[in-house]
């Protein structure tokens, strides 16, 4: 069983309505969901994980080919009942005219039918052209279900349920009204992580309840059993290697975007994962390199200021030649400082430059980046996909000691031309990556954090 929640537009409620549905689905119908989210997000993620009690995998176009994407989904559903996919923006947004990579694309791919989330708000006969209009823009596309949201009164619903089935013959599951109960907060980069809010159980009660009341959860099975087989053709997975090293990974309310993939490519390296809390830990555990993921120091800033016992043995072990991959807030962490409006905070200072938050994005969306110069984690020439969402800059450089490596081909990087720092073992960039898409950044990283690993072991003796 399986579906895509879409909507006409972003801020049309799907993201509530899609946690509500599968904590009704498990709660109220013992059905176990596999969730997923369209595109390269990390927040979104962090709240279907933790509704639904399993890691959300991220279906993305620009990242993987519709085979891998198929396998990938096939994958992720073993031992769940159902399959949901949160899309992402409108139903047949992309990149480009054709919407190559929209919502629609990965429904077609995944062979799911839709359910369209509409916003009722000051609509009401107008609401069935909207939908008709969804119903007939793209061939291979099944429309199976609408739910509305914001309703006003039970007048409002009728029209919109009699004008929707009527003109489409696509069914109305549900009509959620107007809440002011079910909020989550929202910041410069979308909601909180699921890591930082309060109130989950409390909220997870109210979004349940929601869903079983205002949506027809037998009318949404139906739908999702509706699903033909879909063709394998990747399956086979290389065996995972014994683990050889220990890699830390700083992973807290501060520093959260990762995708599963990177962890789990990590592992069939041949890596040990141990987990770091950048507030709580006051030293670095034993291990032979580190994965700083993104994140937001700049709201946690003076309780990383604070943490002077980890900034200072991160700090003295990079001296010594920790291999250290940071993506985009952990290159902000690692630098010597980080300006916010009229304050500044010390962070570990490992990297010579400091950052800045600005009040609009420097970087967000896809990127391309060009290797122009070796390391030991990305071939030379190779062309790295990946996304970027950052408000911060680097500034203050020390343009004697840090080198970049990846020239920019699209997206923002450091300036518009450049991304990534190396400078001694720590390879820093703003681009976040999705290692199935970049098969050798594992790899290189594992072999790197060996050889330090053995490097270390002969100046000991």
């Amino acid at each position: 069983m399986r579906l895509v929640v879409a909507a006409p537009h972003g801020r049309s409620g799907k993201s509530t309505i899609t946690l509500g549905m599968i904590g009704a689905l498990q709660d109220k119908k013992r059905i176990k969901v596999q969730p997923f989210k369209k595109g390269p997000d990390f927040i979104d993620p962090s709240w279907l994980t933790w509704m639904a009690g399993r890691p959300c995998r991220n279906l993305d176009l620009f990242f993987s080919e519709p085979g891998h994407i198929q396998d990938l989904f096939d994958s992720a559903c073993t031992g769940a009942d159902m399959a949901i996919v949160e899309g992402a923006m409108g139903l047949y947004d992309g990149v480009d005219v054709e919407g190559s990579d929209s919502t629609a694309a990965i429904a077609r791919i995944i062979k799911a039918p839709v359910i369209l989330v509409v916003d009722s708000t000051r609509m009401t006969r107008s609401a069935a052209a909207l939908v008709k209009g969804f119903q007939d823009f793209e061939a291979g596309v099944t429309i199976a279900g609408v739910i509305l949201n914001k309703v006003a009164r039970p007048r409002h619903e009728n029209i919109l349920r009699q004008s929707i089935e009527k003109y489409t013959g696509i069914p109305v599951i549900g009509a959620v009204p107007k809440q002011n109960n079910i909020l989550i907060a929202d910041r410069h980069l979308g909601l909180v992580t699921a890591q930082e809010a309060n109130g989950l159980e409390e909220l997870k009660a109210c979004l349940t309840d929601a869903a079983a009341k205002y949506i027809d959860l037998d009318a949404l099975i139906r739908i999702a059993e509706n699903s033909p087989g879909l063709p394998l053709q990747y399956r086979d997975r290389a065996a995972a290697v014994p683990a050889r090293v220990r890699i830390g990974v700083i992973k807290d309310k501060v520093f959260s975007f990762y995708y599963p993939e990177n962890l789990e490519a990590l592992r069939d390296s041949g890596a040990e994962l141990v987990m770091v809390d950048s507030l709580l830990d006051k030293k670095l555990p034993e291990v032979d390199a580190l994965y700083i993921g993104g994140g937001f120091p700049e709201i946690y800033a003076e309780e990383l200021q604070e943490n002077y016992s980890l900034r200072s043995d991160l700090r003295r072990l990079i001296n010594t030649g920790l291999p250290v991959y940071a993506e985009c807030g952990g290159l902000m962490y690692l630098s010597r400082q980080l300006f916010n409006g009229d304050q500044s905070y010390e962070m570990v200072g490992a990297l010579p430059c400091d950052t800045k938050m600005y009040n609009r994005p420097k970087g967000h969306g896809y990127s391309k980046m060009k290797v122009i110069r070796s390391n030991y984690l990305f071939p030379e020439n190779e062309v790295i996909r990946g996304h970027e969402f950052h408000h911060s800059q680097i500034c203050n450089v020390d343009t004697n000691s840090l080198t970049s490596i990846m020239e920019v081909q699209r997206g923002y990087g450091f300036d518009g031309k450049k991304d990534g720092i190396i400078y001694h073992n720590v390879i820093a960039v703003y681009q976040h990556i999705y290692a199935p898409a970049n098969p050798d950044w594992a790899v290189n990283f594992t072999a790197k954090a060996i050889n330090f690993k053995e490097q270390m072991r002969r100046i000991s003796g």
